[in-house]
């Protein structure tokens, strides 16, 4: 999916914070309850992770890993479960996109067709499909 179209901003931007490297284990922690894809001890020194606390508890991040040529993709979007439902996800987005815009980039991410409630967040911050792939994982006989 790409985000060919700036995201307003949210109401909620006031509540983000940038997450840096006193956060990673928080987020590692997040991403291992979520399971929002590929997110190991050394992802959120890729940088470009925001984050919502609630009580001083990460209650949701989202942020940036690959950065193909005039792109930048949108990753490790998630929210815990105990805070789902208020928005969070979608303001997440929403700021991530609004920056690698302003860098002169366009938002991308993946996500399988079958996560409707995130595909329907994806599309409310402008992210529309550009192309359906099929994946299959391949593995070595053992």
């Amino acid at each position: 999916m790409v985000c060919r179209t700036i995201p307003g901003e949210s109401m909620l931007a006031g509540a983000m914070s940038e997450l840096g490297p006193a956060d990673f284990s928080e987020m590692v922690a997040l991403a291992a309850l979520t399971e929002p894809g590929p997110f190991r001890d050394g992802t959120g020194m890729l940088g470009g992770f925001l984050g919502i606390r609630i009580d001083g508890r990460l209650a949701a991040m989202a942020g940036r890993r690959l950065h193909p040529t005039g792109y930048v993709e949108v990753s490790a979007v998630c929210t815990h479960p105990e805070f789902r439902g208020r928005g969070y996800a979608l303001a997440l987005v929403a700021m991530v996109a609004r920056g690698i815009h302003a860098e002169g980039m366009t938002p991308a991410l993946t996500s399988f067709e079958a996560n409707a409630g995130a595909v329907r967040i994806y599309e409310q911050a402008g992210f529309a499909v550009r192309r359906r792939f099929e994946l299959a994982v391949v593995r070595p006989p053992s």
